[in-house]
């Protein structure tokens, strides 16, 4: 028998038997994840949904810094974080580092320009569409971004689950900020790297399917939701055509 046969039956066999330090990682990696996202959009969303109709001076500047911030490694975000928590650093005084909080703060800085360049497109394009009728009606800025961001709201589910799934595939920031300790920071691709240089393959390859899974269910609700608006977006266009041809 090969060795990948012996390691794929033990990683299954691991992911059966439910053993309690393997559903420990995984639940720490949810966690975690859950929590960056949550943190991220709560932000995110809102500073998004302003600058795609905001127009001030050094918008482009900003623009260019926030999809700059798009390409940065993880390992750098979590280089930064690791100055800002360590003993030296401005907030080294909270005692974060190496914790649940630096791994949650770390990620959530990774995905917040991505749900703020995602939320900016999706309202801007909104407001190609409808702004001149919001505007006819005297809506300001601030308003006008609420409205079309709560007419986007499935498109911005979508951004949502995008930021889940880029933070919880990350393995550079939180390996750096949270230092991989075993019951206390170790998350499931920290856990794979770890796992995979000792040569405990059938651990590495449990947690791989796992993480597999997690990020194929979020596809799958990608789809879903794509399915979802065009056939509410269709039927929105029929119900507009029909009205036109009333009047």
């Amino acid at each position: 028998m090969s060795s990948f046969t012996q390691s794929a039956q033990t990683a299954l066999h691991l992911l059966l038997s439910l053993d309690p330090a393997f559903l420990a990682i995984v639940g720490r990696s949810l966690s975690v994840s859950a929590c960056a996202c949550a943190l991220a959009c709560s932000l995110g969303l809102v500073l998004g949904a302003w600058l795609g109709l905001a127009q001030f001076a050094g918008r482009t500047l900003v623009l260019t810094l926030l999809n700059t911030a798009l390409a940065v490694p993880s390992v750098v975000v979590g280089l930064l974080v690791y100055l800002l928590l360590s003993r030296s650093g401005p907030l080294g005084f909270l005692g974060w580092l190496f914790s649940f909080k630096a791994m949650v703060l770390a990620q959530a800085m990774l995905v917040l320009p991505v749900v703020m360049a995602l939320t900016r497109q999706t309202v801007q394009d909104a407001e190609h569409l409808h702004g001149e009728q919001l505007r006819s009606l005297g809506a300001g800025t601030l308003l006008r971004s609420a409205l079309l961001a709560w007419d986007e709201r499935h498109a911005l589910l979508m951004v949502v689950i995008a930021a889940f799934g880029r933070a919880i595939s990350e393995v550079g920031a939180v390996m750096i900020v949270g230092g991989n300790i075993e019951g206390f920071t170790r998350v499931m691709t920290t856990a794979i790297a770890l796992e995979t240089s000792k040569g405990d393959l059938p651990l590495a390859l449990a947690l791989g399917m796992v993480l597999l899974g997690v990020v194929l269910l979020l596809n799958a609700l990608v789809a879903m939701l794509r399915r979802w608006i065009g056939k509410e977006g269709g039927a929105r266009q029929r119900l507009a055509m029909s009205e036109g041809a009333a009047l």
